[in-house]
């Protein structure tokens, strides 16, 4: 991956605190498109000003060495607002974004940063929230 010129970046965000199938598809995706798969993290506070109290369910520091075990990511970086996340996106020279189909009509952050947006499916039946709410709060 490293080493040649033009080197395609594609960025990818979330909170990733639950890893499962959904996360790991879209990670693919994201490295079939690209020569380098950066991925940015909510902070555990933007995580539980969005996602509530009791999230995360994993740190940041957690969240973040489990993704840098992942053969398609090459970078982690944790970001705490829409403000640094674009910003990490000019710092990294981010050409292109891969985000969730749900997003596909909504505002997106960083949009106007990066040069193209893909739009992956949601896997159903995968969600954080559910796998949570299906096995810790019966």
């Amino acid at each position: 991956k490293e080493g040649h010129v033009n080197m395609k970046k594609i960025w990818t965000n979330g909170c990733f605190d639950i890893l499962h199938i959904g996360h790991i598809k879209m990670l693919q995706y994201a490295a079939s498109l690209a020569d380098k798969v950066i991925v940015g993290i909510d902070s555990d506070e933007r995580v539980s000003r969005l996602k509530g109290a009791d999230r995360p369910i994993n740190n940041e520091q957690i969240r973040r060495e489990i993704l840098l075990s992942i053969r398609h990511v090459d970078e982690v970086y944790i970001f705490d607002s829409k403000q640094n996340m674009c910003d990490i996106l000019r710092q990294q020279q981010i050409d292109e974004m891969i985000i969730g189909e749900e997003y596909r009509g909504r505002d997106i952050t960083g949009s106007d940063v990066v040069s193209k947006i893909h739009f992956f499916p949601r896997i159903k039946g995968f969600s954080t929230t559910e796998i949570i709410n299906a096995t810790i709060r019966p």
